[in-house]
């Protein structure tokens, strides 16, 4: 190559193949970039096509450096991927690959402590004067006894992902159904703030028999549809 200012790229080939192993695993010159630093003089890095196995799209570089007209030395010798390189997908966090239904019978999803869908159950009780008005059933349900409990983001993304799912009014059963659910025998309010938006169907030949559903659902098993 017309850019080869060292005149060394046998030598930065014969330091990829020492590296491979095997020459056959060492291609072609595909570039060389130059540059000059002030500490280390004249550097030229040298690219080969890799044929390692695995490693398709990937380049041998082989750094060289100069000094005052001295012969070119091997620097470091590395595999680096090329614009068209078979890369390993992004790596992510446990949490943010797993989907509804992956957690199986003995599993172990641990929460983090800074989860933003809680809050510590102290954080949403009232003041100290409607404090003593409350029963301890109302006490449990606002949190006291538990160290965390839903916060204003846990019962957003809930409600939002509840609402728009296969139970709320949207789906095709609900459109189909005679009559909502909040209007149904069967249909169970849940307790804390959703109550108002949520409930728990109780109907044994409901589809939604033991899963929570929006006020506006609704299905063909109706208690008000009568024979």
């Amino acid at each position: 190559m017309s850019n080869d200012l060292f005149g060394a790229s046998e030598v930065a080939r014969s330091a990829a193949i020492e590296n491979a192993g095997k020459g056959e695993l060492v291609g072609s010159l595909i570039d060389i970039e130059n540059a000059t630093d002030q500490d280390h003089g004249d550097i030229a890095t040298y690219l080969f096509e890799s044929s390692l196995p695995g490693y398709k799209g990937w380049r041998w570089a082989v750094t060289l450096s100069r000094t005052d007209g001295d012969a070119a030395t091997v620097c470091d010798v590395v595999l680096l991927p090329g614009p068209d390189a078979l890369l390993a997908p992004k790596w992510i966090p446990y949490n943010e690959r797993l989907q509804p239904g992956d957690v199986g019978v003995g599993d172990i999803v641990p929460t983090a402590i800074d989860d933003a869908r809680l809050t510590t159950g102290e954080a949403t009780l009232p003041g100290d004067e409607d404090l003593d008005l409350l029963s301890i059933d109302l006490l449990w349900e606002n949190g006291l006894g538990r160290k965390r409990i839903l916060s204003i983001e846990g019962r957003d993304q809930a409600s939002k992902r509840w609402y728009e799912g296969d139970r709320g009014p949207d789906s095709e059963i609900a459109k189909a159904a005679p009559l909502p659910c909040h209007s149904c025998g069967f249909f169970v309010p849940i307790a804390g703030s959703l109550r108002q938006a949520f409930g728990v169907c109780a109907n044994a030949i409901s589809p939604e028999d033991g899963r929570v559903v929006s006020v506006d659902h609704g299905c063909g098993a109706h208690s008000e549809v009568l024979a």
